[in-house]
């Protein structure tokens, strides 16, 4: 609720317009918006990595802000621990995923957005279902069907395999509700002139839609890419012999352990973070894009 006599300030939080009156008021707003963005977001990440970097290992649960004696022990340490082996698995099932899952998105959003057919209400309505049922719910089920699904060149079954690990993360409403919703707001006369011009169906989809969808593809791919990277219960599910282990179970197995010290620990956090926050910098304008345009109607 807006309150009556105010002003909004970075946050989006609204501050009494009688501080904010005139450039110094404004000022001083803005500033302490910041602070509260350094002092709750980025402090304790900064604190994680410091420690992380850190040559002297901290006391139990303490964390530190100014790194004593830059080195990189901790993630040497870390990566001798496994780290390396789950970032290559969890790698092989980021790029092999999260392609196949645009893929098979973009294609079922086509058919949804501009084709018709008898029964789409009720595939989208299907789709969308899929998204209310935690993974909790579909564990069991998950693994007895993977155990059935034969590998088509080395034999035995899906578990314990980069099949197993990907190929139920290939079908994901979200990215089919974006992009569905994105295409159907796509002029129909593009679609037509090329088709006039001598387009086929996939020329058209290739040419006229994918380059359209540009930022329902960028959030799509942030979506997907966190959600194939922070994966936990499906590798624990499928996964039978740690060197298939992704970076996730791998990093969660040394915050376990008791031998190795909250440097190392901390550095392997360190090493599960980065990626996504990279990812996310590279895509940003795309997201901010797909976001503010699924907002905007026209």
């Amino acid at each position: 609720m807006a309150i009556v006599g105010s002003s909004a300030t970075a946050l989006g939080l609204r501050a009494p317009r009688m501080l904010t009156r005139g450039k110094a008021g404004k000022r001083v707003a803005r500033l302490v918006a910041y602070v509260v963005v350094v002092a709750v977001f980025l402090l304790p990440l900064w604190s994680m990595v410091a420690t992380a970097l850190s040559s002297t290992q901290s006391q139990l649960g303490s964390m530190q802000l100014i790194p004593h004696g830059l080195t990189a022990g901790n993630l040497t340490t870390a990566w001798h621990f496994g780290i390396g082996r789950g970032l290559l698995n969890s790698v092989i099932m980021e790029v092999v995923g999260l392609t196949l899952q645009l893929t098979v998105s973009s294609l079922a959003a086509y058919a949804l957005a501009r084709k018709r057919f008898r029964g789409a209400a009720l595939v989208t309505v299907a789709i969308m279902a899929t998204m209310m049922m935690p993974d909790e719910v579909i564990a069991i089920p998950l693994y007895l069907i993977i155990g059935k699904i034969p590998q088509p060149f080395t034999g035995g079954t899906l578990l314990d395999s980069y099949g197993g690990l990907i190929l139920p993360m290939v079908g994901w409403a979200l990215p089919i509700y974006i992009l569905t919703g994105f295409m159907k707001r796509i002029p129909m006369e593009l679609e037509e002139a090329a088709r006039v011009d001598g387009a086929g169906e996939l020329r058209v989809f290739l040419r006229i839609i994918l380059p359209l969808c540009r930022p329902a593809l960028g959030t799509c791919a942030v979506f997907g890419f966190l959600m194939i990277w922070d994966q936990y219960l499906l590798p624990l599910l499928v996964v039978q012999t740690p060197s298939m282990d992704p970076l996730t179970v791998v990093v969660t197995s040394l915050q376990s352990s008791q031998e190795l010290g909250d440097g190392v620990k901390l550095a392997a956090a360190t090493i599960l973070m980065v990626p996504s926050v990279l990812f996310y910098l590279g895509l940003q304008r795309y997201f901010e894009r797909g976001v503010l345009s699924g907002s905007i109607k026209g």
